[in-house]
């Protein structure tokens, strides 16, 4: 194991220009960016006892999701008991640290979440790992430092009520990173006459491209979003979409310039709807999850300030809803994960329903959906792991991973090389036949 110094400072879419395998899963959202993975032959029955390839202990909680290139896994960590924040790179065949960095000091702001929420992302070149305290930093895929930076040095103090934890988005050789945040100080950190933004950095030299600033409307926490911006081909041109400041905004990758914007979903300018769920994209819409049990916009892009013309469709059943989980579209639909109503359902592109299955028991359900091989999987707070038949939303497995520590499980289970990951509070399990080095 090499351990490195401190460093002090789309349905259907293929990841263009991309040259890591299909089967990887380069960043929170996967290869398609949607939340879903073309793997074939994936477990649906497995549990600690029958199908686990291996097993890591984790040395604190995290939200992030394990990013999967070959046979190399990179994770975002904390180490609870040095107050430390870490980058790691594991061998995916046997679960081995191959290398592993301190970023920095400090763990978090508050009870709810920790700086290592935000998942890193690779393009097969290099990965880069960001913290909910502003450190930036990229590597080479043995671990070699590349570059590091401070969004926080660099443009202020973030101004959230709780940890910011905004995943980045490497597409065509940029790095985006949204910062959706108050224009007034809180909890003594940001200041008067904040900006929200969308950065665009080199990932090769971290260099800033373009700094876009984001106007919006909203108020207070409402401005808050932790959101990630998503790649979404129109009209055979991509965009940069980003949900949150109470609207949906598209972008052009070059320039950070705004192409078209949408809202609201807060027509009355409530001040306490910070925005959670990404948006996800298919069958030429985009689906932006309203906070506190409203409901599911969906979306046509278009140019200029849009109306409520291009909204395709609203839902109106109250289990059509998400205040934290990020849904997911495969094989044509839309599949809805609502923290609030205790509930999964398929949704067809036209907003009808196919189904709706009530999570089981009173846990809750606020990992985003992973759909793969015609299965959902789902995790909950206490690493109890379901697996949904996605055809016609029948249970076929349930199965607990967590322990008595395990008690705000957040990451999404992820999809590569036959295999799923899984994160709990406590540990990372590798689920499925034991894979052989490529």
């Amino acid at each position: 194991m090499k351990t490195l110094p401190l460093l002090t400072g789309f349905a259907g879419l293929l990841f263009s220009g991309f040259s890591a395998h299909a089967a990887d899963w380069p960043q929170w959202r996967g290869p398609n960016f949607n939340g879903s993975s073309p793997e074939t032959g994936l477990p649906a029955v497995f549990s600690l006892e029958q199908g686990v390839a291996w097993s890591l202990p984790m040395s604190g909680p995290s939200a992030s999701t394990p990013i999967v290139l070959g046979n190399k896994v990179f994770i975002s960590s904390v180490d609870r008991e040095n107050q430390s924040l870490h980058a790691l790179c594991l061998d995916r065949t046997v679960g081995k640290v191959l290398w592993q960095v301190k970023i920095g000091d400090g763990l978090k702001r508050d009870d709810r979440s920790n700086y290592s929420s935000p998942s890193p992302v690779t393009d097969g070149k290099v990965v880069v790992f960001f913290y909910g305290n502003g450190e930036l930093a990229a590597f080479d895929l043995d671990g070699k430092p590349l570059w590091n930076r401070n969004i926080e040095k660099d443009y202020g103090d973030f101004a959230f009520q709780w940890t910011f934890s905004s995943s980045p988005l490497l597409f065509e050789g940029r790095l985006y990173l949204p910062v959706l945040q108050r224009d007034q100080p809180v909890h003594n950190r940001g200041k008067e006459g904040g900006e929200s933004y969308l950065l665009c950095i080199d990932p090769t030299s971290g260099k800033t491209l373009w700094r876009h600033v984001r106007p919006t409307e909203a108020q207070a926490e409402s401005r808050e979003a932790f959101s990630t911006p998503i790649p979404v081909e129109v009209g055979g041109k991509w965009q940069v979409v980003l949900a949150g400041g109470d609207m949906l905004s598209g972008h052009e990758p070059a320039t950070g310039s705004e192409i078209w914007r949408w809202g609201t979903w807060n027509p009355t300018r409530i001040g306490h709807w910070r925005l959670v769920p990404s948006p996800v994209a298919g069958a030429g819409i985009v689906l932006a999850c309203a906070p506190k049990k409203s409901p599911v916009y969906a979306v046509k892009p278009g140019a200029g300030t849009l109306d409520d013309k291009a909204l395709a469709w609203t839902s109106t059943e109250r289990g059509i809803s998400s205040d934290v989980p990020t849904p997911a579209f495969a094989d044509g639909d839309f599949f809805v994960l609502s923290d609030v109503a205790k509930a999964l359902s398929r949704v067809a592109p036209d907003g009808s329903v196919k189904w709706t299955m009530e999570t089981p028991g009173k846990i809750k359900y606020e990992a985003s959906p992973l759909v793969a091989d015609g299965k959902v999987y789902l995790v909950n707070f206490n690493g109890e792991v379901v697996v949904v038949n996605a055809a016609d939303g029948k249970m076929l497995h349930q199965s607990a991973f967590g322990n008595a520590d395990d008690k705000q499980v957040r990451s999404m289970i992820v999809a590569a090389h036959g295999q799923l990951f899984l994160r709990t509070d406590t540990r990372l399990f590798c689920i499925g036949k034991a894979a052989a080095a490529q």
